[in-house]
Parts: C-alpha cells; sequence; structure tokens
C-alpha cells in the first residue's frame, strides 16, 4: 500500500498538465478507498472542479448553432481575429499580476526552506498578512498501529482469576477477526480521538478517565457511541482499565488469515490501571465532571 500511494503521489502531479480536472478527482478517489480519512478527500473534490475548463464540459451543451457552445465559439473567434492594439487596462493588469507573483514568490522563500529542512514545521504562518504558510494533514506518518483496550470486570482486578471483557467501538481495530470499515465520509470522532490518545498517555488525554467512569455506570450516551457493550443488559462493571495494544495486519494466506483473522496483535503494556466509581470521585471532582448515574441491570 506504501509503495502504491507513493506511485501514485509520483504521477499526478505529472497528469495536472494533461488532465487537471480529472487527476484530481482520481486521486482523491484512491485516497478515499484507501486512506479512509472520513470528509478531507471528499473536501477536496469540491474546489477541484473548478479545474474544469470548457473544453471538458463541452459535452454538456448541444452542437447545434442556437446552442451556447456556437455562440461561445463565435465570441473566442471574433477575439482571436481582433486586431485592436491592447488597452491601458490589459498593460496594468500584467503589471498587477507580475508584482503579485514575486511578492508571493518573494514571501515563499522561508517556505521553501522550511520544505527542505530536516526538521519542518507543520501548519506554521511565515508572514503577518498569511499569504503563504506550510499544510499538511498528515506531517509524518506513524509505521505502526497501536490501539487503547477498554476492558471490564466484576472480579478482582488484581487478581490471576478476574474474567476481563473487551468493548468493541464503532470502526477503530478491536476483535482481531473483525474488517476493517469503510466509513468515508463519515466520521466516527470518538474512535479518532482513541487512535491519537494511543501515541501518549492518560496522563495527557484525561477525558479517557470520564470515559472509563462513563463506561462504569452503563451510561446510555457513552455506550451509545461504542459498538459493542459487553455488559448490555447487565450490571455494569465493578472496574475498567485500558490495555495498549500493536496492531498488523495478517498476511494473506497466513495461518492468522485462514482462520479467519484480519489482525494480529501484540501486548504493548497496560494502558490505564483498573479504576472504580469509588477510585475516580476525587479526579471527577477535580476536573468539573459530574458522576453519573449508575445504570441498574434490566428486568426481563
Amino acid at each position: 500500500m506504501k509503495i502504491d500511494f507513493f506511485q501514485i503521489q509520483s504521477g499526478c502531479p505529472c497528469m495536472y498538465y494533461i488532465t487537471p480536472s480529472i487527476s484530481v478527482f482520481t486521486f482523491e478517489v484512491v485516497l478515499i478507498i484507501s486512506g479512509n480519512l472520513s470528509f478531507l478527500n471528499w473536501l477536496t473534490i469540491v474546489p477541484s472542479l473548478a479545474c474544469f475548463d470548457d473544453a471538458s464540459c463541452s459535452w454538456l451543451f448541444s452542437n447545434s448553432r442556437n446552442g451556447v457552445k456556437w455562440k461561445v465559439r463565435e465570441v473566442e473567434n471574433e477575439i482571436k481575429h481582433s486586431k485592436q492594439p491592447p488597452r491601458l487596462g490589459c498593460y496594468m493588469r500584467r503589471v498587477f499580476n507580475l508584482s503579485l507573483a514575486g511578492l508571493i514568490a518573494y514571501l515563499s522563500i522561508p517556505v521553501v526552506q522550511n520544505l527542505l529542512s530536516q526538521r519542518q514545521a507543520m501548519n506554521t504562518s511565515f508572514d503577518p498578512l498569511r499569504l503563504v504558510n506550510t499544510y499538511g494533514a498528515f506531517g509524518s506518518v506513524t509505521k505502526e498501529r497501536t490501539e487503547v483496550i477498554f476492558e471490564g470486570t466484576y472480579g478482582d482486578p488484581h487478581g490471576s482469576t478476574a474474567k476481563w471483557e473487551e468493548y468493541e467501538f464503532k470502526c477503530k481495530p478491536g476483535n482481531v477477526t473483525r474488517a476493517p470499515c469503510l466509513i468515508s465520509p463519515y466520521h466516527y470522532r470518538l474512535d479518532w480521538l482513541m487512535w491519537f490518545a494511543a501515541f501518549q498517555n492518560y496522563q495527557r488525554n484525561p477525558w479517557l478517565i470520564h470515559l472509563g467512569v462513563k463506561l462504569l455506570a452503563n451510561d446510555e450516551d457513552a455506550t451509545s457511541l461504542i459498538q459493542n457493550n459487553p455488559f448490555e443488559g447487565k450490571s455494569p462493571p465493578r472496574f475498567i482499565r485500558a490495555e495498549h495494544y500493536r496492531y498488523r495486519y495478517t498476511k494473506i494466506y497466513s495461518k492468522e488469515a485462514k482462520a479467519g483473522k484480519w489482525w494480529k496483535r501484540t501486548k504493548v503494556g497496560s494502558y490505564l490501571p483498573p479504576i472504580s466509581l469509588d477510585s475516580v470521585k476525587d479526579f471527577m471532582k477535580q476536573m468539573d465532571y459530574t458522576m453519573p448515574r449508575i445504570r441498574k441491570m434490566r428486568k426481563h
């Protein structure tokens, strides 16, 4: 996938001189299919529609002599064969365009220097007019996929006999037998935040503790954001913890793939130690969070 991606990235600029509109559109469609970046590439397609020139859109109009296409050709021919000398406004426009191009080129010098630097600054403005800046939706792409997996239990969290049950989220990797989902152009924000949280620790993401507290109470608003609550219809767990795993795709025709597994994972370590509603009361008060009401077991 990486090789294909870079091949596409290398070839796409050359296609701009041939069919700019189609090349941009095709490139974004490939990224939608392979990158699964929610609405990002869909938004990029919108301004690319301006790249469709008259020639590429001519098939939408009739070829009759009374049609729009014929009238446009007549106007173009008149302008082409006109021998009127250039007006003052034309010269002024050229001077303005050249001056603007020179200004942007001058302001772009630090941008190019930053681009060639080994320590690039992403999403930075280099001038007070904010005419030029760096832009990168992903300044660096991680080579590994790590995930935070929430688990709950009724037993002793420090005992070897505790049975931990995993919470499954809407789309992010969890169950190794579940196929990757295609959500574009939708955006599962919680799954997305969980992905970024896996790069750091829970101390830098205190909202994870708040989420854990919600799960400890079987809070309906919180559980509606995940795919599977193992304690749905039952008493909520006594303890919640989060484990840190490294995920990789299984290889085609491998033993794991034949067993129906899309992923293989290895445990990195503990991410969030076991917490209970009693153990986080001070934290909730300090963060000015409201303790959720415990949702009791449903009666059948």
